[in-house]
């Protein structure tokens, strides 16, 4: 029995090579409780899907949107290509049953893991171009990842990070940029917790607390604008 045939038809990808598909969903900590498993984790797909979807995103928006000046596409596209994003089309598409995990990684809520789920949909992009073709994994990205919110955000121009509206404001008035620093690291490393503040003339103007220095930042700029107004 094919345990993968309703995300198949779900997703309109049938895999020639139901191992690959397997390979999608291997946690690595799995590999940890079973060094016997045949297959390896899906790091190295994630790795192959994370430049598989930037180049995706880069023709999609080459194709539809030819009117926005290039410092727009890369704004919307770190907002199509980041954890958030990802981690939503992962959860819509229930990824997250099909994964396998260590016993740690299940008790402490791993299929629900934000950055977990978003690894496994850049391995599944992979995945589906390596057993298929660019074409295909185009498609599936189209659907599931930019169908009405790509449109939604264009609209509306959210695709500007925090990040950048602050660097805007602070050098548009002040002719310098704010300083990020991480003030506090923890956890293992496959599972660090980054805190960064951000600063503008040595005053801290916000902090952010994520599982990557680059969402961190973005959490810290956030929470500067609540600040901004005592510059």
């Amino acid at each position: 029995m094919n345990p993968y045939q309703n995300l198949e038809k779900k997703i309109g990808v049938n895999f020639k090579s139901k191992n690959l598909l397997t390979n999608v969903f291997i946690h690595r900590s799995y590999l940890n409780e079973h060094k016997k498993f045949p297959l390896p984790s899906n790091e190295r797909l994630e790795f192959l899907g994370d430049s598989v979807l930037s180049l995706i995103t880069s023709v999609y928006l080459f194709k539809n949107y030819s009117s926005l000046k290039e410092g727009d596409y890369t704004e919307i596209k770190s907002a199509m290509v980041k954890t958030e994003s990802l981690h939503e089309a992962a959860k819509n598409l229930g990824l997250s049953q099909y994964l396998l995990l260590s016993r740690g990684e299940e008790n402490g809520r791993g299929r629900q893991n934000k950055n977990i789920l978003a690894d496994c949909l850049e391995a599944l992009i992979g995945a589906i171009f390596l057993d298929h073709s660019f074409e295909a994994s185009y498609k599936f990205v189209s659907k599931f990842l930019f169908e009405k919110k790509l449109d939604f955000i264009v609209k509306n121009e959210l695709y500007a990070s925090a990040k950048s509206q602050l660097q805007e404001i602070i050098q548009g008035k002040y002719k310098t940029t704010p300083l990020y620093r991480v003030i506090e690291e923890k956890g293992p490393e496959h599972k660090r917790i980054f805190k960064i503040a951000v600063y503008f003339k040595n005053k801290r103007l916000g902090t952010g607390v994520a599982g990557s220095k680059k969402e961190a930042e973005e959490k810290a700029a956030q929470n500067a604008f609540d600040n901004i107004k005592g510059l």
